[in-house]
């Protein structure tokens, strides 16, 4: 049984960091890449970052450059998504999501970042809310 579990969301003042947490079951980073990707208030889903590790891969979206970083640590079967100097307009519900790992080897930052289509199995959602 597929299993993605996100955790690790909060409330922070601006400028403060979280570290978000996919637990995943039923299957292994060997095989798939692992996804990052926000819902704000009234807003559409948008990418934030993904990985494969066994490939090497790592892409960020440009309004998380630099200050997000993503990892992987398959020892724990868990996914990590680092968040520092935080701002309110981070705010909204983070999912984890999988994507198979061969489709990031083929595919660009852009289209693994954007073509949420992709992204076959989705956890739940944690809710990261930045005050001002």
């Amino acid at each position: 049984d597929v299993q993605l579990q996100a955790s690790g969301g909060g409330l922070v003042q601006a400028g403060g960091s979280l570290r978000l947490s996919c637990t995943i079951s039923g299957f292994t980073f060997d095989d798939f890449g692992i996804g990052w990707v926000r819902q704000a208030p009234g807003k559409e889903r948008e990418g934030l970052s993904c990985t494969s590790k066994n490939a090497g891969i790592v892409h960020y979206a440009e309004s998380v450059k630099g200050r997000f970083t993503i990892s992987t640590d398959n020892a724990k079967n868990t996914a990590y998504l680092q968040m520092d100097s935080l701002k309110p307009e981070d705010t909204g519900v983070y999912y984890c999501a999988r994507i198979p790992a061969k489709y990031l080897e083929l595919i660009t930052a852009n289209q693994a970042l954007n073509g949420l289509s992709l992204y076959d199995a989705w956890g739940q959602g944690t809710q990261v809310t930045v005050s001002s």
